[in-house]
């Protein structure tokens, strides 16, 4: 395969093999998974070689609500090349966009723009501290590369293993770091009234959604706790936004935040990212320093404001939030039907399913065999609007195949091993050269 060998040539000259540890092909199908794509539409992706594949995997990292290369998106963007990405003046695209956001998120004052999401909770860390005037962190759920993030395995090395991934060393990052972030578990109330007891919080910055949702009014009684205390809290909605509300998760649970970041759906696969918040809390993004030159390039806001005017169009929320319901009760049906035991979780857009017995063996086994059949499938599956009954008719007959020349053996691991074309999937950080 082209890409493989491609692959092999980027290891040996870029650390990691790609920019995001998402996208190794170690975490699908090593030494097999195509790893690179030549075009993309709708949810169909094109290897290098030529194939074709239906893309019942992560949708570009659910960047890709509205499908890939969606025309109108596109020709607005095309649009705005032809009268120019970037000038010494500033590009009127970013306002109207503002006053959107402002519009969707009626609680806030202002917002600040970026282009990746790891920028955005740095930015949004940075305008909280500056804003509570202490320094200490407790945190729920993924936040990026950071520094300030990357911290937590100071105080312990697996500090981060259920909000981020195992195995990540804080190398590089500065010791004295060390007990300015901590971490609390997701519905655990208890836990984080601990941590603001006994450590001088300033921010409490959280996902508003995890595996499951909020329970005993969870999300609420952190509301308080912040409003009390003169903390702000933060919610992280680069991957929850738009996914079941027009705008932030959190409309759904009626708690707001005081600071909010959006990303990912935003600009259906264009750059952009978004910090959203109550006006006190916002302005002290101007007593200290945040700025940066490709924040201010045309394509990420005019894309962005495409992408919400079809989104509220259509109600493109419900539309995925319908589609990953109908592929839950399907995965459901079939590990029941093969004898496979199994969980899923997250909300119905991003869902995923882990197996109790001999989880990677199978999960690297699906994969292999659902490729052969032309589908990039993973144990997460990312909803766009592309994906039709049509299509995912077809996904649930090659799964269905693929589990039932598996079933017999699912309790068997070296057998599952010896039905593997190459190594089992990795499940966390590893160096790779």
């Amino acid at each position: 395969m082209e890409g493989q060998e491609l692959y092999k040539k980027a290891k040996k000259i870029i650390p990691g093999g790609t920019m995001l540890l998402s996208k190794r092909p170690e975490m699908f199908l090593p030494d097999n998974w195509p790893s690179y794509f030549s075009k993309a539409k709708g949810c169909y992706v094109w290897d290098l070689d030529g194939n074709k594949y239906t893309d019942m995997s992560i949708m570009g990292i659910g960047t890709n609500t509205l499908g890939y290369g969606h025309d109108e998106v596109d020709s607005a963007v095309k649009d705005t090349i032809q009268n120019g990405n970037m000038s010494t003046l500033n590009c009127p695209e970013e306002v109207y966009l503002a006053q959107k956001l402002l519009e969707i998120n009626d609680w806030a004052g202002s917002v600040r723009f970026c282009r990746a999401g790891g920028e955005a909770n740095a930015l949004a860390i940075r305008i909280a501290r500056a804003s509570s005037g202490k320094d200490k962190i407790a945190i729920c759920g993924y936040h990026g590369w950071h520094d300030w993030y990357l911290s937590v395995n100071h105080n312990s090395l697996n500090g981060l293993d259920d909000h981020l991934l195992p195995g990540l060393k804080p190398k590089g990052v500065p010791k004295n770091l060390k007990n300015t972030v901590y971490p609390f578990t997701y519905n655990d109330y208890e836990e984080l009234l601990n941590i603001c007891d006994n450590n001088e919080i300033g921010v409490i910055k959280m996902e508003v959604i995890r595996n499951r949702g909020p329970e005993n009014n969870f999300l609420q009684k952190v509301r308080d706790l912040a409003t009390q205390r003169g903390i702000v809290l933060v919610f992280d909605e680069c991957t929850s936004g738009f996914r079941e509300t027009f705008g932030g998760i959190h409309k759904k649970y009626s708690v707001n935040p005081d600071l909010a970041m959006f990303g990912k759906t935003l600009g259906n696969g264009y750059a952009l990212t978004a910090v959203v918040g109550v006006e006190e809390v916002m302005k002290s993004a101007e007593d200290t320093f945040v700025s940066s030159t490709f924040w201010t390039e045309r394509i990420g806001p005019t894309a962005a404001l495409k992408t919400l005017e079809i989104m509220e169009n259509i109600e493109s929320w419900k539309i995925i939030t319908d589609i990953g319901l109908k592929v839950r009760s399907c995965w459901s049906d079939l590990f029941e039907k093969h004898n496979i035991e199994f969980t899923i979780s997250g909300i119905p857009s991003l869902s995923s399913y882990s197996f109790k017995k001999n989880d990677l063996e199978i999960q690297t086994f699906i994969t292999q065999e659902m490729l052969k059949k032309g589908f990039l499938a993973s144990n997460r599956f990312y909803a766009s609007i592309a994906h039709s009954n049509e299509l995912l008719d077809s996904y649930f007959n090659a799964l269905d195949e693929t589990l039932n020349s598996i079933s017999v053996i699912s309790d068997n691991k070296n057998e599952i091993i010896n039905r593997l074309n190459g190594p089992i999937r990795h499940s966390g950080f590893k160096r790779l050269n």
